[in-house]
Order: structure tokens, then C-alpha cells, then sequence
């Protein structure tokens, strides 16, 4: 019954859809006054910021920080691979983490165009 009325919905608003509003040219005089979606202010800031930035990143030597993190990273993992014991993992936070997951998962998949909620 959803399915036949969903087919007859579908059907009016196809035929409806293609038919033209007789609006004297309306349209399209409004289209053609709305102003340039290009924004310059825009583009400005974004150079400035990343301008910025990089000078930022220099004067203050940004690529030591980096560096020391690197470092800290990889004696980290390093400690983690050469580990005798394996490593305590509590098993609710990565049941936790799973079912998170996969909701998200399953959400994204109800909300996208490849799976209708109506074809569950």
C-alpha cells in the first residue's frame, strides 16, 4: 500500500516538475541581477591567514616542535612493538569504540542515497 502510494506521489510530482511556470521571463531577469558568488574579501583573508601563518611558523622555529613530537612519537611506539607483555586493552572501551562504530556505520547507510530506508 506505501509502495503504491509512494508510486503514484512520485509520479504526479515527475509530471509537475517538468512543466514550466509561465512567469513572463521573471526568473531568469532575477537570476541574472543576483550578484557574483565570488567573494574577494574571502580570498584576501585566506592568503593573509595562511601568510601569516608561515611566517609565524619560521619566526618562532615551528619545524623543531615538529621535529621533538616526531621523535617522542616513534620512541613511543617503538616502547609499545618491543613490549614483553601484551598490551592491556580493557575490553569495554574497544566494545565501546566497535559498536560506535558501527552505528555510525549503519546511520550513514540509512541516510545515503545507495540505501532507502524503505527497502530494510
Amino acid at each position: 500500500m506505501m509502495e503504491d502510494n509512494e508510486r503514484l506521489l512520485q509520479n504526479f510530482f515527475s509530471e509537475v516538475a517538468s512543466t514550466p511556470v509561465a512567469d513572463n521571463g521573471f526568473t531568469n531577469r532575477v537570476m541574472q541581477r543576483l550578484p557574483q558568488r565570488v567573494n574577494w574579501f574571502t580570498h584576501l583573508w585566506n592568503i593573509f591567514c595562511v601568510t601569516v601563518f608561515m611566517v609565524l611558523f619560521v619566526v618562532f622555529r615551528g619545524w623543531e616542535s615538529l621535529m621533538a613530537q616526531f621523535v617522542v612519537m616513534m620512541r613511543t611506539l617503538m616502547a609499545y612493538v618491543m613490549m614483553p607483555e601484551p598490551l592491556n586493552i580493557n575490553l569495554s572501551v574497544l566494545l565501546s569504540v566497535v559498536c560506535g562504530l558501527l552505528l555510525v556505520a549503519v546511520i550513514e547507510l540509512m541516510y545515503s542515497d545507495k540505501l532507502k530506508i524503505s527497502d530494510l
